[in-house]
């Protein structure tokens, strides 16, 4: 008796039969995933369940046909599959919004070397993560990675790239401690606002002092990187301002914080590879030279001449003080790389009267000097100094002296009072007040 004839001695009509029938087919077809169908605003993350090569021997994703992960995604549409081979997950596309930035972590690839933090992404194949395949056999590496995504739409295969955007982490069959992994990460690059782009505002007059994450280390006795990458005709090395981790480092640039700052723009820059400080500009007021103690740069000789030892300066650039100063203006200056001595070099006036103090307050601390005369009388003088600084001369001032301020309480307050104490001595009041003009 047949199938058909088993199920009418059961008391089942014809067209019963043929529903059951309908139905068990259709859901054999389900469980067979022969046919799967992919929304357009998300991709199909295809999982082998058997192959006659076996499973992987390593790594996390199968790229030679065995069981596990492929890495090729399905994209919207309806998908033929052979039977009772294949399962699909579907992910949605990974959205980065306007004006915003996002981070991948790549779950598979050759491991990170010591010295590195983030991944490299030097070549084209190991750059592009929206081809798992291609991205694997190009030595790309786990881990967070060096690019960044700029707005847009992307079809990932969020089983070997995990996403990380400001709203949510893309990422498939993540285990719990990879999902703890990748939020920490979030956390530290919200903590860097480096889901956005780092903006300059002109109206702000600030500088932007940079500090880079991975990279070789300094040389020994350095605390500044040098500038590096910065010709705009050198297309393989100008990163423009730290925008492309891999062209600074193939021009040669080190870990740690930078001589080169950025200024006023919009810079879509990693923060896990670069980190940047806002600082003010430096302002030099016009009546006024900057004298730069400069702490990096090459080591020159001394150009101040034979006839001044009293301590060396150097040329502009080079480490230590420098020869030229800054004139009045504006300046993009690094902060951590050098200090400015401001100099005034216009005609200020000097007080040795207690409770009386000029504008600059470098007299804050003087008073009127105490005399005592041939005749025994013990006056105290009041006196008043016009002073004007060479600017060419101020950088001479600051690599004696330290400031002016100290130029004037610990020498030329010293000088005064003992030039006037030893003419004292050798007269009567009498004829100190009647020569005082002379004197």
């Amino acid at each position: 008796m047949d199938f058909l004839g088993f199920l009418n001695g059961s008391g089942l009509t014809q067209p019963a039969i043929w529903t059951a029938v309908a139905i068990a087919f259709v859901i054999l077809l389900r469980i067979s995933n022969v046919f799967r169908y992919i929304p357009n605003n998300q991709v199909g993350i295809v999982e082998k369940l058997w192959a006659i090569k076996g499973s992987i021997g390593g790594g996390f994703i199968a790229l030679n046909g065995e069981a596990g992960y492929e890495p090729e995604v399905l994209r919207g549409g309806l998908h033929v599959m052979f039977p009772f081979m294949y399962r699909i997950h579907r992910s949605d596309l990974v959205t980065v919004g306007q004006g915003k930035i996002a981070y991948v972590f790549a779950r598979d690839g050759a491991p990170l070397e010591p010295s590195q933090v983030l991944g490299a992404n030097d070549t084209e194949d190991k750059s592009d993560f929206q081809d798992a395949r291609r991205f694997l056999l190009g030595g790309g590496q786990k881990g967070p990675q060096r690019k960044i995504l700029r707005e847009g739409t992307y079809a990932i295969n969020t089983t070997q790239f995990a996403v990380i955007t400001d709203e949510r982490v893309y990422g498939h069959a993540l285990s719990e401690r990879e999902r703890g992994v990748l939020e920490s990460m979030q956390l530290t690059i919200t903590e860097r606002w480096g889901f956005a782009p780092v903006v300059l505002a002109a109206d702000h007059d600030l500088v932007g002092i940079v500090t880079v994450h991975d990279g070789p280390s300094l040389p020994p006795g350095e605390i500044i990187a040098p500038e590096v990458g910065i010709a705009l005709r050198d297309a393989a090395t100008f990163h423009n301002n730290f925008q492309e981790p891999e062209k600074f480092l193939s021009a040669g640039g080190y870990r740690g914080r930078q001589l080169q700052v950025i200024v006023e723009g919009t810079w879509y820059i990693n923060r896990l590879f670069a980190t940047v400080e806002a600082v003010p500009k430096t302002v030099i007021p016009v009546g006024n030279v900057g004298v730069v103690i400069f702490y990096t740069g090459p080591r020159t000789d001394d150009v101040s001449g034979e006839q001044y030892r009293h301590g060396e300066l150097v040329l502009n650039g080079s480490r230590g003080v420098w020869k030229e100063p800054l004139l009045p203006g504006k300046y993009a200056f690094n902060t951590y790389a050098g200090k400015i001595e401001v100099i005034p070099t216009v005609n200020f006036i000097l007080k040795w009267m207690r409770g009386e103090v000029g504008a600059m307050k470098l007299d804050e601390n003087l008073s009127e000097i105490s005399l005592i005369t041939k005749d025994a009388f013990e006056p105290t003088l009041p006196l008043s100094v016009v002073m004007h600084i060479d600017y060419k001369k101020a950088p001479m001032i600051i690599q004696r002296f330290g400031d002016v301020k100290k130029l004037v309480e610990q020498t030329l307050d010293p000088m005064v009072s003992a030039f006037f104490k030893n003419i004292a001595q050798k007269m009567t009041l009498i004829e100190l007040l009647q020569n005082r003009a002379a004197i």
